[in-house]
């Protein structure tokens, strides 16, 4: 399951947000990656994560894989889309 977003988080997705999107990931047992500019991460690692450095506006892909895929998907959107801290 894939999906496109934006960042709306404000300041972007920097050391802290990162590390809350880590843990909001980890909570779903399936994989997920995020795309973006021809780069693919495990949203689950937090040294992969910090190489995105994404900025507020940018557009995302979110890849979920697994048995909770779209509970998933939802989870990080809310996070990125700056609905839940």
């Amino acid at each position: 399951m894939r999906k496109e977003m934006e960042v709306k988080i404000a300041g972007g997705l920097e050391a802290r947000p990162i590390a809350v999107l880590v843990q909001v990931a980890s909570q779903y047992d399936s994989s997920i990656y995020l795309e973006t500019e021809g780069k693919r991460v495990n949203a689950k690692s937090i040294m992969g994560m910090m190489t995105l450095a994404l900025n507020v506006g940018e557009k995302i892909t979110v890849e979920a894989s697994g048995t909770d895929e779209e509970k998933a998907i939802e989870g990080i959107e809310k996070y990125i889309s700056g609905q839940e801290a």
